[in-house]
């Protein structure tokens, strides 16, 4: 009867969204606490609300019967179909009250509206640290478990988010496509670059006490230190032989696998360093 009296007699006390029935309550509550208890048979999928699960399982059933007349792909209900559709037309139903942004789905709304409210539902178990999307509580407890999914396919090296791989790729490639907007300097990184910009802020705070140079990070400080004390962490597995800093390690290894994974696109002959790589480039301009 509640389905007919319109009655939502269960609250959520985090959003105050209301709910006909306890079973969707505590589906809902799932998405605060960013728990997924439902798991896909198919590929092991997790989800927090058992329809998106029973909703994903149709991709693996084939059940896919309506599809979209612009790009054509597939849906399994049509109100999927529907909210797809609002992609390609731009209608925005769903507005803040507070800066009048419109938003595609509700769900992009309800998470819009935590920059307001400064909400912070979804926290760590671990060190307690609160975020405001389920996403970047996510992003941030691969930090605990030390999870590093995403791999190198040239050198191995393995990170715990695909953005980190990606900056990472552009190490072999030599593609540098983030541009100081001070000295027009590129990187390979976007945390290389921020860290740069700092040289033209004049946001260096931590001085060496050695030979008194600054450094805008406690990090770059400590590896600095390294020089003056002649600690060498790393050391290479074939020869013994070691190194101050991690990328000194890896550059040492290619001289005993002979990767030389970038290449001059004038002569085609490759180098086993980037450094190397600029200095024969040169050769070809004068």
């Amino acid at each position: 009867m509640k389905l007919h009296t319109g009655e939502k007699r269960y609250k959520c006390d985090v959003c105050s969204e209301s709910f006909s029935y306890n079973g969707r309550l505590q589906d809902h509550m799932r998405i605060h606490t960013g728990e997924k208890s439902y798991k896909c048979e198919f590929c092991s999928k997790l989800f927090n609300e058992r329809g998106r699960l029973q909703q994903h399982i149709r991709i693996h059933t084939s059940r896919k019967i309506l599809n979209c007349e612009i790009c054509n792909k597939s849906f399994s209900q049509s109100t999927y179909l529907q909210s797809h559709m609002k992609i390609h037309i731009g209608e925005k139903p769903y507005q803040c009250d507070i800066c009048g942004k419109s938003f595609i789905f509700k769900g992009n709304l309800q998470r819009h509206m935590i920059t307001h409210t400064g909400e912070k539902p979804y926290k760590c178990d671990v060190c307690s640290k609160s975020f405001r999307e389920s996403s970047k509580l996510t992003r941030h407890m691969k930090l605990h478990t030390r999870e590093k999914p995403y791999k190198c396919d040239v050198c191995s090296e393995s990170f715990s988010f695909k953005g980190r791989l990606q900056d990472h790729a552009r190490i072999h490639t030599a593609e540098k496509s983030y541009k100081c907007e001070f000295c027009s300097k590129l990187f390979n990184e976007r945390g290389c670059l921020q860290q740069h910009i700092r040289i033209h802020t004049s946001e260096k705070i931590l001085n060496c006490d050695v030979c008194n140079k600054s450094f805008s990070q406690g990090t770059y400080l400590q590896s600095h230190m390294k020089i003056h004390t002649g600690e060498k962490p790393y050391q290479c597995d074939i020869c013994g032989k070691s190194f101050n800093f991690k990328g000194n390690l890896q550059r040492h290894m290619k001289t005993h696998t002979g990767e030389k994974p970038y290449k001059c696109d004038v002569c085609n002959k490759s180098f086993g360093e980037t450094s190397k790589l600029k200095r024969h480039t040169k050769r070809h301009t004068r």
